[in-house]
Formats: structure tokens, C-alpha cells, sequence
């Protein structure tokens, strides 16, 4: 699948935007914006392990962003820091698997520019909105800290979810099932373990970043929305 990406080429009718000249390899041919995400959010990542200042500064924090000038790109700077090296790893593997599904897609139903453009919309979205519960939870509260990409890639799940209806999602000691059954486990587990509260893990962003991934292929790939809910039905 990444090599189709790669030897993606952008047709003559569409405008080559700003970033592509970054993200091209030496033979012309568009990178995997996937990969790129990975590589960037794991070396920052590290970074951040062994500098906690750095951390600190990039880290989710809303009672900051409410009362302190300036803090408003925490709503984005959080998904490349990770706690741990297994949190990272294994965040960046699910990104790279449904990450890689999803830019496939979008590339092949839209062209390489618009297919990327709305992937990254989808990404950064999918963070974006993944914090906002936790911020109107916690904007007043001084303690409250997050950090991660997973609101993100809950967002790229549940969209490959609906993109590939016949997808099946297994973890490490489960087998495989339906995408929309997991789906469905998925948002139960979140929201009561959300209720229960005490984890020490933000389940109201992984519920957020999956209801923005829903929202978004429905607003924006209605026809792949519908053609999920005849596979369900059928």
C-alpha cells in the first residue's frame, strides 16, 4: 500500500501546494504523508522523553490555554508527544496501519492534492476536536494534563471503519472481528471507562477523535457512508 502512495502523481490539473516540495522524493514522487507523521511525531517524541521542560511546553493543558496568553497551539502541539515508549509505539503503529488505509483512499476518491489536504484535515481535526471535551472539563483546573496523538488516530480508526466496510480489527490477545462490531466495543469500553473515571487516560478525547472521524467521511465521502451502511444492512 505505501508504494502505491508513493508513486502517487498529482495530475496536470491540480495545483501542487506549498508543502509537497517537502514532501517529494528525488525522483519527484509524493511521500507517504502517513510516514511522515510517524517519523516526526517519534522523533519528537523522544526528544521530549529525556526533556521534560519541552514536554511541559507542548503538553495538552486547558486551564492554560484559558488564563495564559498564547497557549491556543496546545490544542495541536500534544499529538507529537507521547508519555512512554509504549505509548508512542503504539500509537504510531495504529497511525501507520489506518493512517496508511485512509490516505490510500482519500488519494485514489480525490487526486493526490485533495486526497492529502482532506486527510490532514481528518488528522488534525480529529485532534482538534478530541480535545474538546476535555478542555470545557478542564479549563478551570490547574492540575489537568494530556498528551498524544490518540484523539487523532482514533479519528483515522473509525473513518477506515467506514471507508472499508469489510475491515476486520483484532489487539494483540483478541481475535479479529468486524470493524463496525469493534467499533461499537470500542465506544462502550471508552464511555464507561470515562464514567468510571481514576484511569489516568483521557477516554472522552478517544471518544471525540472517533466521533469526528464518523462525521468527517459522512460530510465528506457521503456515497462510502452509504455503501458502509448497505454492507451492515446486507
Amino acid at each position: 500500500m505505501s508504494k502505491k502512495l508513493r508513486e502517487f502523481n498529482i495530475s496536470s490539473s491540480e495545483s501542487e501546494p506549498f508543502f509537497y516540495s517537502f514532501v517529494k522524493d528525488e525522483k519527484g514522487k509524493i511521500m507517504s504523508i502517513t510516514l511522515i507523521l510517524v517519523s516526526i511525531t517519534s522523533v519528537l517524541s523522544v526528544y521530549a522523553f529525556s526533556n521534560p521542560e519541552q514536554k511541559y511546553k507542548l503538553m495538552f493543558i486547558p486551564f492554560n490555554i484559558k488564563h495564559r496568553k498564547n497557549q491556543g497551539y496546545r490544542f495541536f502541539s500534544h499529538l507529537f508527544i507521547h508519555a512512554d515508549w509504549m505509548h508512542l509505539i503504539f500509537n504510531m503503529y495504529v497511525l501507520y496501519i489506518f493512517g496508511e488505509l485512509v490516505e490510500s483512499v482519500f488519494m485514489n476518491l480525490d487526486g493526490a492534492v485533495n486526497g492529502h489536504l482532506n486527510y490532514l484535515l481528518l488528522y488534525f481535526g480529529g485532534g482538534l476536536f478530541a480535545t474538546l471535551i476535555p478542555f470545557g472539563r478542564h479549563k478551570d483546573n490547574p492540575n489537568y494534563l494530556s498528551l498524544g496523538a490518540s484523539g487523532a488516530v482514533s479519528s483515522l480508526v473509525f473513518a477506515s471503519i467506514i471507508l472499508a466496510p469489510n475491515i476486520e480489527i483484532g489487539l494483540i490477545f483478541l481475535p479479529k472481528i468486524p470493524g463496525y462490531l469493534f467499533g461499537i466495543l470500542y465506544i462502550a469500553f471508552e464511555y464507561y471507562m470515562d464514567k468510571r473515571g481514576n484511569s489516568g487516560i483521557a477516554h472522552d478525547a478517544h471518544i471525540g477523535g472517533a466521533i469526528f472521524g464518523i462525521v468527517f467521511v459522512i460530510a465528506t465521502k457521503f456515497n462510502q457512508f452509504q455503501a458502509f451502511i448497505n454492507y451492515i444492512v446486507n
